[in-house]
């Protein structure tokens, strides 16, 4: 799927129009530039920058990256191949080069932005911040992204002022390993022409060396985006071919402009075709398409098409792709990429509220003075010979200073982040130490508290790393669902009596108040947990070999805690899977039917069993940082009953005739008349948007005791 990014779904092409063309000797080359090519990048950067502002305007508009990436392909395989490097000193001078063009530009973004980051965000956000930013000086922010896509827990998690440089990184690595491809396939075709004794193949070769690694890029990318899509959106080898079709078009170039010459109408044709691609594209494209795969070759043929036409004069694309303003903002749109996306993050958190329509206009006119003083006073300065160019190894030293600075400033920033921390556990701990009657969950069942509590006792950035034990000790079944893995807490003594704590995460969330029970009722616990699979043999709808893995699992999990090794089974899910092949308006009653035959498991192995009822989930990404964001004001992260969620398996409890199940429902301590509270006795109901905090969940001992005590005792 096309990940926003809130995704930092954004790309900037960041090679000049001219890098076709041979440098002067002894000196930088004379840019000239081509006017269809940043008229394609001026569209490409509007795309983006309205996607981000206005998604409802443009749903695809995301595919500016893919604009981007296929004129970098073909501007930089130009230049390589008029000049294919030879040497490691000439790999070295092209490196320089791309280092003059991009790194002034994107470290003083990346200061600026973590600066004010830590200045107007709240510290929840200054660790994943900092972190990003690290990635991003060394334009690995593509895999860090990815690597948070394939994360249960990140998945919904608040975008970062900084995750637009994926696309960058993305680049940055293409123009890493490309030239070296370039250098050896012009090798390997020398030496073929020495033995051949045919010359002038140079071309031909390298171009096809170029072409197998394309075709083995779409392929991936089709493979990839077909079975894991947000992890492929942000993978280099899966972009690869992007930036490769420009590179074909780049090799071919003599055989295109041989066919096209004199051919006025075909080249305007083509033209217009590629446009209307590239914005048919843009409006008809979506957030939920699998992106890139095949849905990507629309805005990528398409501006291979353009730039093949380099169509001119009367029936061209021509009057809409040179005007001055376009031209203008096709030149500084790398600047513009860079400031565009922290300037929609920081904003509102500096203003304190939601963006509003005046706040984009205000986005938009920052962006481009932002973007014109970042290019007369950092780009065009440092991107020549002087002063970062001669000898070369000033450029070198002035990257590697850099990356020390910035992340200098990222360490800097992290350590004012432990000293916050180290005060709220402090606080946290003394409030547990010295509990008072409204604290935590009882604050809404004890007459007289107030809901909120006192005062709040639970630092955002504290609560936001307040998990239960599985989540540091590695004890869930996540990815591919493959693994098995059983944990176990609380007493080491010979006769304490053992529970199977059973579920998704919605059950794990429960740990903390098993443990807080475990010592003085003797409990070693279990942990049969895993991620969004819940609890009946029946296929869910993963789609992929995830739906194997987890009937797998659950006949397990349902055969070892019903054999008769547990005194206790304590089961909760979340019902955010869909059962495969059920229609939409039968899913309930299809799953209370499976959540009862796997009741009935353990009924006939005589294992009481105690069924806690799902929590209520916040509508929020994140509780802890709308906590952080209003401190003076906690009723604005609060929801209504809306938030208690449909939950199958206590309802099929309910109606079980066996006395050895039960339900436990203690919606009560999160909702009292029509809200449902975030912050409760002073703590952070949530780590997130709809897991219980470790610290709240250690509260609702006291409310599971009862029932556990009775359950044993049948």
């Amino acid at each position: 799927m096309a990940t926003d990014t809130t995704a930092g779904a954004s790309a900037t092409a960041t090679v000049d129009a001219a890098e076709q063309r041979p440098p002067a000797a002894g000196a930088e080359r004379r840019r000239t530039v081509r006017k269809d090519i940043e008229g394609l990048r001026a569209l490409a950067v509007t795309l983006v920058v309205v996607y981000h502002l206005w998604p409802g305007v443009v749903t695809g508009g995301f595919i500016g990256v893919d604009v981007f990436l296929v004129v970098s392909g073909f501007l930089i395989t130009s230049h390589l191949l008029q000049h294919p490097p030879r040497t490691p000193r000439d790999l070295a001078e092209f490196w320089g080069r791309r280092i003059r063009r991009l790194l002034p530009a994107s470290f003083l973004v990346l200061a600026v932005t973590l600066v004010a980051s830590w200045l107007v965000a709240p510290p929840t956000q200054w660790a994943e911040t900092t972190r990003q930013i690290i990635a991003s000086t060394f334009y690995l922010e593509n895999w860090a992204l990815a690597k948070r896509a394939v994360d249960y827990l990140a998945a919904d998690s608040t975008p970062t002022p900084v995750q637009h440089f994926w696309s960058l990184g993305v680049e940055e690595q293409f123009y890493l390993g490309w030239p070296v491809l370039v250098l050896v396939l012009a090798a390997v075709a020398r030496v073929v022409a020495r033995r051949s004794g045919r010359a002038g193949r140079m071309r031909l070769w390298v171009t096809g060396g170029l072409a197998g690694v394309v075709a083995l890029s779409f392929s991936a990318s089709v493979l990839v985006t077909a079975k894991d899509p947000a992890q492929a959106y942000f993978a280099t080898h899966v972009r690869v071919w992007e930036l490769g079709a420009g590179a074909l078009l780049a090799g071919a170039a003599p055989v295109v402009a041989r066919a096209l010459d004199r051919r006025r109408v075909a080249r305007a044709v083509l033209a217009w075709a590629g446009l209307a691609a590239i914005v048919a594209a843009a409006l008809v494209l979506d957030a939920s398409a699998p992106f890139p795969g095949a849905v990507a070759l629309a805005p990528v043929l398409g501006t291979v098409a353009v730039i093949a036409a380099h169509s001119e004069g009367r029936g061209s694309p021509e009057p809409l792709l040179t005007p001055g303003p376009v031209q203008y903002v096709g030149s500084v749109s790398y600047a513009i990429y860079l400031w565009h996306w922290p300037l929609i993050v920081l904003l509102p958190l500096a203003l304190g509220r939601d963006r509003t329509l005046l706040d984009a206009v205000v986005i938009v006119a920052l962006t481009l003075a932002l973007a014109a003083a970042t290019k007369v006073c950092v780009e065009d300065p440092l991107r020549g010979r002087h002063p970062l160019g001669v000898p070369l190894r000033r450029t070198y030293v002035f990257m590697a200073l850099g990356m020390v600075v910035l992340v200098s400033l990222a360490l800097l920033v992290r350590a004012d982040l432990r000293r916050v921390v180290d005060a709220g556990e402090q606080r946290l701990a003394t409030a547990f130490a010295q509990p008072d009657p409204c604290f935590g969950a009882a604050a809404l069942v004890t007459p007289g508290c107030a809901p909120h509590g006192a005062e709040l006792v639970h630092e955002p950035v504290v609560a936001m790393d307040d998990m239960p034990d599985p989540y540091e000790d590695d004890c869930w079944v996540l990815g591919p669902l493959t693994r098995q893995k059983v944990c176990t807490y609380g007493s080491t003594a010979p006769d304490a009596r053992d529970i199977a704590l059973v579920g998704n995460s919605h059950g794990g969330h429960w740990l903390p108040a098993l443990q807080e029970l475990a010592e003085e009722e003797n409990l070693r616990i279990h942990t049969y947990l895993v991620s969004r699979c819940f609890t009946v043999t029946e296929p869910l709808a993963f789609g992929d070999a995830r739906t194997q893995a987890c009937q797998s699992w659950n006949e397990r999990v349902l055969s070892e805690t019903s054999d008769g090794r547990y005194d206790l089974v304590v089961v909760s899910n979340l019902f955010g899977m869909r059962l495969a092949g059920v229609p939409e308006d039968e899913q309930e009653a299809a799953a209370r039917a499976a959540y009862t035959r796997s009741l009935d498991r353990w009924v006939a192995g005589g294992v009481p069993t105690i069924v806690v009822r799902d929590t209520p989930h916040s509508d929020l990404p994140s509780v802890p940082d709308c906590v952080a964001a209003h401190l003076d004001d906690l009723g604005a992260c609060d929801g209504g009953r809306d938030r208690e969620q449909v939950d199958p398996l206590a309802d099929a409890a309910e109606e079980h005739p066996s006395p050895l199940v039960t339900v436990l429902d203690l919606t009560d301590r999160f909702c009292r008349d029509d809200t449902c509270y975030s912050t409760i006795g002073g703590l952070i109901a949530y780590f997130d948007g709809g897991h219980m905090s470790a610290s709240f969940a250690r509260t609702l001992a006291p409310a599971l005791a009862g029932e556990v005590r009775a359950a044993l005792s049948r």
